[in-house]
């Protein structure tokens, strides 16, 4: 059975860091896109940054690039999302998720969340202003 948990969100003031994990189990991965994503209250959840686990070629919403790094760690089997000049807009519950390559997802993870099929149960961040 896959599982995905994640751990280390919490509340952080406009400017600083927070790093999220990503354990995951239950399956391989070689083949897989593991993806963040978010959801702020009362709004949609949407992509935040995606990752090859084979390759590692990557994906970012344009709200966090340059901002964000997502990384794997093979041995461990975590996935990692390094999130810098946090800003209260970044303000949301964040989920790990992983879903199968395909044809062009190869190359650049999908940011679609309907090509993801396990999802983890969520973990908050606020940051404050």
């Amino acid at each position: 059975q896959v599982q995905l948990v994640e751990s280390g969100g919490g509340l952080v003031q406009a400017g600083g860091s927070l790093r999220l994990s990503c354990a995951a189990s239950g399956r391989t991965f070689n083949s897989y896109a593991m993806g963040w994503f978010r959801q702020a209250p009362g709004k949609e959840r949407e992509f935040v940054a995606a990752i090859n686990w084979n390759t590692g070629s990557t994906n970012y919403a344009d709200s966090v690039e340059g901002r964000f790094t997502i990384s794997r760690d093979n041995a461990k089997n975590t996935v990692y999302l390094q999130m810098n000049s946090l800003k209260p807009e970044d303000t949301a519950v964040y989920y790990c998720a992983a879903g199968p390559l395909y044809g062009s997802t190869w190359r650049r993870p999908s940011l679609d969340l309907r090509r993801y099929d396990y999802w983890g149960q969520g973990t908050q961040v606020t940051v404050s202003s």
